[in-house]
C-alpha cells in the first residue's frame, strides 16, 4: 500500500492553506508531519483521506486516482487515529474498538464472531486486553489514544494516518504511544503522523 501526492494543493473553499505538496509513504514507513498548531496539518490529512477536495494536484493510493476511489473503498485501504477524546456516551473499551469493524458490515448488519476475534487481536496486539470491558470515558488518556489505535487496526487496513496521536498525554504515555507506532510500522503498515514535537519525528519517524 503505497500513498502518494504530487504537487498537492489545499485549503478550504476560500481560504488556501499549501500548494505543491509531494508525499510519499509506503509500508513499514512513518512519515512525521511537523510543525506548529495551526500550520494546516489537520487540512492536509482531511485532503489526503478525501475528507476535502484537493484545490490542485493528484492523490494516488495504490497507483489509483482516489477522486475515482468511493468513500467506502477509501476506509477499506486507509484508517484514520483522532486525537484522544472523551466519548458522550459510556461505551466499553471492546465496543469503541468494535466500530473499526462497521466498514466491513453492511450498514445495519450486526457485528460477529469474526468482528468479536479482530476486535480480541487488536486490543492485545497493543497490550490493553485487560481493558476491554473498562468504560472508555474512565481510563486514561494514554490507553484511551491505544484504543483509538486498537480501532484503526481492528479496521484491517494497511496504512494509518494519525492526527496527533500524542497531544495532551504525559512524557511517559507519549513514548508508549510512539513505541507502539513504531512496531506497527516494524510490521508492515504504512503510518503518516503528525506532531508539533521535534523529538517524536526523532524517535519514530523515516521521513519528516
Amino acid at each position: 500500500m503505497e500513498l502518494r501526492s504530487e504537487k498537492l494543493a489545499f485549503g478550504y473553499r476560500r481560504q488556501a492553506v499549501g500548494r505543491d505538496v509531494d508525499v510519499r509513504v509506503r509500508p513499514r514507513e512513518v512519515l512525521c508531519l511537523l510543525g506548529p498548531n495551526g500550520s494546516g496539518k489537520t487540512t492536509l490529512f482531511k485532503t489526503l483521506l478525501g475528507l476535502l477536495p484537493a484545490q490542485g494536484g493528484r492523490i494516488f493510493l495504490d497507483g489509483e486516482d482516489m477522486s475515482a476511489l468511493s468513500r467506502g473503498e477509501i476506509a477499506r485501504k486507509i484508517a484514520y487515529v483522532p486525537q484522544a477524546h472523551d466519548a458522550v456516551f459510556p461505551y466499553s473499551v471492546s465496543d469503541m474498538v468494535l466500530m473499526g469493524r462497521t466498514v466491513h458490515r453492511g450498514l445495519f448488519s450486526a457485528p460477529g464472531r469474526e468482528d468479536r476475534i479482530k476486535v480480541e487481536a487488536a486490543l492485545s496486539e497493543l497490550g490493553i486486553a485487560g481493558l476491554s470491558d473498562r468504560d472508555y470515558t474512565r481510563i486514561s488518556g494514554g490507553q484511551r489514544q491505544l484504543a483509538l489505535i486498537a480501532r484503526a487496526l481492528a479496521q484491517q487496513t494497511e496504512l494509518m494516518v494519525m492526527d496527533e496521536p500524542t497531544a495532551s498525554l504525559d512524557f511517559g504515555n507519549q513514548v508508549l504511544v510512539l513505541e507502539q507506532i513504531s512496531r506497527l510500522a516494524g510490521q508492515g503498515l504504512a503510518v503518516i503522523l503528525s506532531t508539533h514535537h521535534p523529538d517524536h519525528a526523532f524517535l519514530c519517524a523515516h521521513q519528516v
